[in-house]
């Protein structure tokens, strides 16, 4: 994938990220894009969102689902701690 390919799946990412964020921040959370290589999304969670048992299912049902639809070359999301 070239760089400039990369930078818009990245701003593409953030997009989708801050529309999800206030879901997350209404529950005391948040979410950290930390990279975007090879169609892999690493995040952070934080806040209540680091902590809570649904954390998975937040990030695969929720998050990664909405990436996957909204964004061109997605493959997975991964949490990174």
């Amino acid at each position: 994938m070239s760089e400039n390919a990369q930078s818009t799946m990245y701003d593409e990412v953030l997009d989708v990220l801050d529309k999800l964020r206030p879901f997350l921040q209404r529950d005391g959370g948040d979410v950290e894009l930390v990279d975007v290589e090879d169609g892999i999304v690493k995040l952070r969670l934080m806040g209540a969102c680091g902590s809570c048992p649904s954390s998975t299912i937040t990030l695969k049902a929720g998050i990664e689902r909405a990436l996957l639809e909204e964004v061109e070359g997605v493959q997975e999301v991964m949490q990174v701690f």
